[in-house]
């Protein structure tokens, strides 16, 4: 496949291996990293098909690599109970089958043109087959869950519900009795934190680690989740296409607001030199060509380094949370985690 990343296994592991604590337990390194594979198996087997066309399709995205977040915390969570089972390994595959399955339909929904480095599904087949692929992983993973049982199927269901209530959130927009930031930041919560909280969270429950833990690992998920889409908003201003794997300024120029595109906009009620550099970066957002003049222009301003803190906030909170969890090399992996995560725009 052009441009794809390598089907082997391994590239799985190279690429979440930052994710480590890098001062790592190299036992819970090599727990993760067999893991990881296992999962990476399992991923590609469900999202495959015996019809060939079906199959290129439904794998396009899991072929082109990820960093496996997901999987890797459910794996993680899973250390404080029995560790990596059969259950352990299906759960990890549901929740990255999910998140692939939402990167199809948000393309489509966004008209993006770039994915993970590759032309998105729908510019390389249909919005239809793009869309029809999504729903192929989602119900991939609806299979997969069923016979982890009720509490599992629960999770799986009520998470797939924030996912869309989230994204239907950010396509209307705030109320006018909503304050746009905080409107925004739920967005981010359910349509990032809530599945990167239910991964967390399968991890203890399928592995019977204690159910005193769920409670903190949601929080530490939800709270992360917020914190990793915030450092991509800066990405988004900051970077290039090659480094982001994606066109910079996308959500931007199609209207959809980003943090420091808010930050900016609050700013510009009361202050005539904000309200002047918003009509500036808005004049050149609509033309291609100025586009990347509008990004530099606001990835320098104070409100990129504003989002950059409240993204380091969100990640303290994350690492606050795991306070009733045992310390040892789990607690320290997930909280290198949260640092690592926040440490990307660097």
């Amino acid at each position: 496949m052009s441009g794809a990343a390598s089907s082997e296994p391994g590239h799985l592991v190279s690429g979440a291996k930052r994710f480590f604590l890098k001062g790592a337990d190299r036992a819970l390194v090599r727990r993760m990293e067999s893991g990881l594979d296992r999962v990476e198996r399992s991923v590609r087997t469900h999202a495959g098909s015996a019809d060939p066309v079906v199959d290129a399709v439904s794998r396009y995205l899991v072929e082109a690599g990820g960093k496996r977040v997901r999987p890797l915390l459910v794996l993680l969570t899973a250390q404080l109970g029995s560790g990596i089972t059969d259950e352990v390994v299906a759960a990890a595959t549901v929740v990255e089958l999910t998140h692939v399955a939402s990167l199809y339909h948000d393309d489509v929904m966004d008209e993006a043109d770039l994915r993970r480095g590759v032309p998105t599904a729908q510019r390389t087949w249909t919005n239809s087959i793009a869309i029809l692929a999504g729903d192929i992983l989602f119900a991939r993973a609806s299979e997969l869950v069923a016979p982890l049982g009720e509490r599992a199927l629960r999770m799986q269901a009520s998470t797939f519900a924030r996912l869309c209530e989230g994204q239907m959130r950010e396509t209307l927009g705030p109320a006018e009795s909503d304050d746009p930031i905080e409107f925004y930041l739920q967005v981010l919560a359910d349509k990032t934190g809530s599945l990167i909280a239910a991964a967390a969270q399968y991890g203890i429950l399928l592995s019977g680690a204690d159910e005193q833990y769920l409670a903190p690992v949601r929080e530490y998920g939800e709270a992360i989740g917020v914190a990793f889409q915030l450092i991509d908003d800066v990405i988004d201003v900051r970077s290039t296409q090659d480094e982001s794997g994606k066109v910079p300024g996308t959500d931007l120029r199609d209207g959809v607001p980003t943090m420091p595109w808010l930050l900016l906009q609050r700013r510009a009620v009361d202050d005539p030199e904000a309200r002047a550099e918003v009509e500036r970066i808005t004049a050149l957002l609509d033309d291609d060509a100025t586009l990347p003049d509008a990004l530099a222009q606001l990835g320098a301003h104070t409100v990129t380094e504003e989002t950059l803190q409240i993204a380091h906030t969100w990640a303290d909170r994350a690492v606050a949370a795991l306070e009733p969890l045992p310390e040892g090399p789990v607690r320290a992996a997930l909280g290198e985690l949260a640092d690592t995560i926040v440490s990307r725009s660097h």
